[in-house]
């Protein structure tokens, strides 16, 4: 039984939309935890944390990546406690990313989902947004998704959220 959905993809790509659509039409509670809930929760004072530059890049330091551990195992620890969980991140270290996840859900039931957008139609609802640094949703379009695995994909530039979510809740044993 999937007690895990992964949904990988850039800024602006509708892994958010997706994510809200898949708790209401899965039939049991699915909590949703995103790399920004991580970021949100993250203190400013950490040393080698996150940086934003003006372009859309965006550079994760040791510090960073220290409580992200921390964080995806006690993500782990809530799901073998008992929880169904759906993790909203953009794997901006490509395969990289992906395994440091496999690592911390090892032994999990996980459905690997790759949420693609167009970086012309991402940047586009970034730019309606205006609360993320321009130029994050072009560059991160494809990089994500760099020698990433998945069980399924949909495309978020073709297809509505919830009709993205239907599909991967099919797939959902």
């Amino acid at each position: 039984m999937t007690t895990v959905i992964v949904l990988n993809g850039g800024s602006s790509s509708g892994k958010s939309g997706i994510a809200r659509c898949l708790r209401a039409v899965l039939p049991d509670p699915w909590l949703t935890l995103g790399v920004d809930t991580l970021i949100d929760a993250m203190p400013s004072t950490v040393d080698d944390g996150i940086g934003f530059a003006a372009d859309g890049a965006v550079s994760v330091g040791s510090g960073f990546r220290r409580l992200e551990n921390a964080w995806m195992a006690g993500v782990a620890a809530m799901v073998r406690a008992g929880a169904r969980v759906i993790i909203d991140d953009a794997f901006l270290g490509g395969a990289a990313s992906q395994q440091r996840w496999r690592d911390a859900l090892d032994g999990l039931d996980v459905l690997w989902v790759g949420v693609r957008c167009d970086g012309v139609v991402a940047a586009g609802r970034e730019m309606a947004r205006g609360d993320r640094v321009t130029g994050m949703a072009r560059a991160q379009a494809e990089i994500v998704h760099r020698g990433v695995v998945y069980d399924f994909e949909v495309d978020t530039g073709v297809n509505e959220a919830l009709a993205c979510a239907r599909e991967i809740a099919a797939r959902v044993g």
